[in-house]
């Protein structure tokens, strides 16, 4: 079957039923392509679409400058898509195609569900290309997913030292939500230009192995560490808890060791803040890490009837 029978069916059917959007998606084609070129022209010549968008891998690099000029001299598009922002590019590709082409990018994919196609925005891809990060997006993600009054509770947990490895499970969820890992950390200026492809992907790891190994402990043991860390049966405990996630015990003590530094971090900035477990939440949010403090900004803006983040 023609796919330009396909394209003018389906026009003709939503026009028939009411529906008032129509998205026609073409065969890929990263190759420059004569035949595939020509299909491709006679689909627009049929259907007559509003918009013509070129998706874009943004791993393509400066190849995408090549396929922008070509698609746009066959077709004339009048905007972009650009892909796996959530990878390792930065987004150097998004120069290219308004450069080449002339036309804006008016979306970005940054994952494979539907939330995850977001507008465009030039400062926050500028700031992404030279590395300083991108905190109002990262900011908007982790208000997607958690509520002032959670993460209040969490900040609260974590400098009372009473973070347990549920809340760790909590956290570890909530950037899985966000994207990879290496996704995120290039929202976070100064990590941008510093993202090692390699190290990340042995962190994603390790991070699986700590959620297999919390996943084998019982229920009294993800909300009191402390079993686990001066109890007399926690070798024992490891040691079990090791063979229920199909890890080793070393992987284990590694995984409680550095559980241990950061409940300690945490401990640090409570007495930093003078040791008060009933201190007021404005000085509460005051300690929060960097990200939080964005948050906080960005939901007073909410509860003024703003919006945060460039527009």
């Amino acid at each position: 079957v023609d796919p330009v029978d396909i394209a003018k069916a389906a026009v003709e059917k939503a026009k028939a039923e009411g529906f008032d959007t129509v998205l026609v998606d073409t065969a890929g084609r990263q190759v420059i392509d004569s035949d595939l070129m020509d299909e491709l022209r006679r689909i627009q010549q049929t259907v007559q679409p509003q918009e013509t968008l070129l998706v874009i891998d943004s791993m393509t690099g400066q190849e995408a400058a090549r396929l922008t000029a070509a698609f746009d001299s066959a077709v004339g598009i009048t905007g972009a898509i650009l892909t796996k922002l959530d990878g390792d590019s930065r987004g150097g590709a998004a120069v290219s195609v308004r450069g080449v082409s002339g036309k804006p990018i008016k979306f970005v994919g940054t994952g494979e569900k539907t939330p995850d196609l977001e507008p465009f925005y030039p400062d926050r891809m500028a700031s992404r290309i030279l590395g300083m990060g991108d905190v109002v997006s990262l900011v908007e993600k982790a208000a997607a997913e958690v509520s002032d009054a959670d993460a209040m509770a969490m900040t609260k947990k974590m400098m009372d030292a009473t973070f347990d490895f549920e809340d760790f499970m909590k956290q570890s969820e909530l950037v899985s939500k966000m994207g990879s890992l290496a996704g995120v950390a290039k929202m976070i200026p100064g990590l941008g230009g510093q993202i090692d492809t390699s190290r990340m992907n042995q962190v994603e790891r390790r991070l699986q192995k700590n959620k297999a190994m919390i996943n084998s402990m019982t229920k009294k043991e993800r909300k009191n560490p402390e079993l686990l860390i001066k109890d007399r049966s926690a070798r024992s405990r490891l040691t079990r808890i090791a063979k229920g996630s199909g890890t080793t015990y070393e992987d284990g003590v590694q995984f409680i060791s550095e559980f241990q530094k950061m409940r300690t971090m945490m401990s640090r900035m409570q007495k930093q803040m003078g040791g008060n477990p009933n201190m007021s939440e404005e000085d509460a949010m005051a300690a929060m890490p960097a990200g939080n403090r964005a948050l906080r900004r960005a939901a007073k803006k909410k509860n003024k009837g703003g919006r945060g983040g460039a527009r």
